[in-house]
């Protein structure tokens, strides 16, 4: 067995990995060497040879050039191999030859056993995006602080712009010439704008679109008064995906109540959700584009017919490059891609669901799109303007009267709740109606018109349509796919697919070939599938600077496993590809 060994390699190391059936695998030490990549070559190993299909082993050596010293798997290296077993030996050796043999079971006081593979090796599911203003912690809570540029999207109670923080702050307040001093934010005119204020001198130079990280959503404030409190309890919804710092300037000086705003929940971190990062009131400024977009909505003071308040709520994000509809419009994904996109939804509302937070909104305009390093989509769900996110009701809401609001984008309003008429005794079950929003969106995301937009007879109603009413899709899509939109489509939320299981589907139908080679997977099998995914995910967690969407998914998929979901999706699977014949 031959070592790692480049002139840049300060500590080389070799491992080369027995399987039963006789195959060897090498693996070397890369940390140290002239790559940029932090696996050992125990790792390394263990990679390739489950890459390969192979999940039992019967022995690795391990060798280096230490001198007199052994070399020893780390606690990293000692924990992965510890999910293929403890009865396989460990040969460590010196550089002179001789060795010494240890079972792998003596090398294990600091690994964890299958128990508790979902806490601690994917624990990172829950963990913050990366915060674009992680390095600035006391900046951003003032709107006076921010470049803000060119308009960048318009809802029904929203606008959005890009923006910037081009100087840097400490808790004193603002140093060096560039601070602005109370005159309102910097603003990047556009030539259709308004004039802006005397006081106020436009950016003669358009920065390019790297120069704004950010995206700064300011809500229209027509009822709800002008003090911080009364923003907040109106507008509070929006801060359901607010990270902890988000509301450490005013909120969290003022109100000094996270947790009982209102009784709503707080949502933790997930890939496919946003994260607002900063969130304040301030006094409305004049932006580019007011006049056009939303005059109505300004106040007095900028516009005389206006009806809005002086003072809103500002939410800060990380600026994403497109809409989910931007993207389609533009591009036109091939079926895995779409599969994997229909995947993150999934992904997302299952998360939301675990929460006990139905977002009742979505929609390809309420979803954004960045790239990972594969040029893989990557879809965050925005906008908890419409959601539910009671500590009390839970998902299951009292609807009493007609007063009670039961959510946003009536053309996507699943059937219970649309039909649903108020009384005493009414209660809305939320807990699938998203995964039913997201079936209708799947058509958008395969190329397709989605079946409930459209003028007059041509789209169907969520309140009245019958699943055979639904278009058929292409042959072209996989059977796994077009029975998981089928499902999530019945009108009956008992017969519909959770969200859950609709992605434990897209899961093993993406990369559970090996596994059902066999008609029925036996659970010994399912366990070592398991295993080899967590191992690989973990292992390619690590080698990637830039997390993979696919990466991704898989880690959310292990980490969510539940017995009974899992085989509810393996059954589904089985019968629908025996079905076919």
């Amino acid at each position: 067995m031959q070592c790692w060994d480049r002139e840049k390699s300060r500590f080389p190391v070799g491992a080369a990995l027995l399987t039963a059936g006789g195959e060897i695998f090498s693996g070397c030490n890369v940390e140290n060497a002239c790559y940029s990549l932090g696996v050992c070559a125990e790792r390394s190993a263990i990679l390739k040879a489950i890459s390969e299909g192979h999940t039992s082993f019967r022995a690795m050596a391990i060798a280096s050039d230490m001198g007199d010293n052994f070399i020893v798997p780390c606690g990293a290296c000692r924990q992965v191999m510890r999910e293929f077993g403890t009865d396989w030996d460990i040969y460590l050796t010196k550089a002179d030859g001789t060795y010494v043999v240890k079972r792998l079971e003596e090398l294990l006081p600091l690994s964890f056993g299958p128990e508790d593979l979902k806490k601690t090796v994917f624990v990172g599911k829950n963990k913050p995006q990366k915060d674009p203003l992680r390095s600035l912690r006391w900046q951003g809570f003032k709107l006076e602080e921010y470049l803000i540029g060119q308009p960048i999207g318009k809802g029904c109670s929203a606008a959005v712009y890009e923006a910037a923080i081009p100087f840097s702050c400490d808790r004193r307040g603002c140093a060096g010439s560039s601070c602005f001093t109370g005159r309102g934010p910097s603003v990047q005119q556009d030539r259709g704008s308004a004039s802006p204020p005397a006081e106020e001198e436009p950016v003669q130079k358009q920065p390019s679109k790297e120069a704004f990280p950010l995206a700064i959503k300011m809500m229209w404030n027509i009822s709800a008064g002008s003090s911080s409190e009364a923003i907040l309890d109106a507008m509070g919804r929006e801060l359901v995906p607010a990270t902890g710092a988000a509301l450490a300037g005013e909120y969290g000086a003022v109100s000094g109540r996270r947790k009982p705003v209102l009784g709503r929940k707080k949502l933790q971190p997930h890939p496919n959700i946003i994260q607002v990062i900063r969130a304040f009131t301030s006094s409305v400024p004049l932006l580019p584009g007011a006049f056009t977009d939303y005059p109505d909505v300004l106040p007095f003071t900028l516009n005389p017919r206006g009806i809005g308040h002086s003072r809103t709520l500002f939410l800060v994000m990380k600026n994403y490059p497109c809409t989910l509809r931007q993207y389609l419009r533009e591009s036109s994904p091939d079926v895995v891609l779409s599969t994997m996109m229909i995947l993150q939804l999934l992904e997302g509302v299952d998360h939301l669901v675990r929460h006990g937070i139905a977002h009742r909104d979505l929609k390809s305009d309420n979803i954004l799109v960045e790239f990972d390093s594969a040029g893989c989509p990557w879809l965050v769900i925005t906008d908890f303007g419409c959601c539910l996110a009671d500590e009390t009701v839970g998902l299951r809401l009292p609807f009493t009267s007609s007063y009670v609001d039961r959510g946003g984008n009536g053309s996507l309003m699943a059937p219970e709740v649309i039909t649903a008429s108020p009384g005493p005794d009414t209660v809305i079950n939320y807990s699938k109606a998203d995964a039913w929003a997201v079936g209708a969106i799947a058509y958008e995301i395969l190329g397709l018109a989605n079946p409930f937009y459209g003028p007059g007879d041509a789209a169907l109603e969520s309140r009245s349509y019958r699943e055979e009413d639904l278009p058929t899709l292409p042959d072209h899509v996989p059977l796994e796919l077009r029975q998981v939109i089928r499902m999530l489509l019945q009108r009956d939320p008992n017969k519909r697919l959770s969200a859950r299981v609709a992605a434990n589907v897209l899961h093993l139908s993406l990369w559970g070939g090996s596994v059902f080679a066999s008609s029925t997977p036996k659970p010994d099998q399912m366990i070592a599938w398991l295993l080899c995914q967590s191992a690989a995910a973990l292992l390619t967690h690590g080698l990637a600077e830039k997390t993979r969407v696919e990466t991704k998914m898989k880690m959310c998929f292990l980490a969510n496993l539940e017995y009974e979901d899992l085989w509810a999706a393996i059954f589904l699977l089985l019968a629908w590809r025996s079905r076919s014949g």
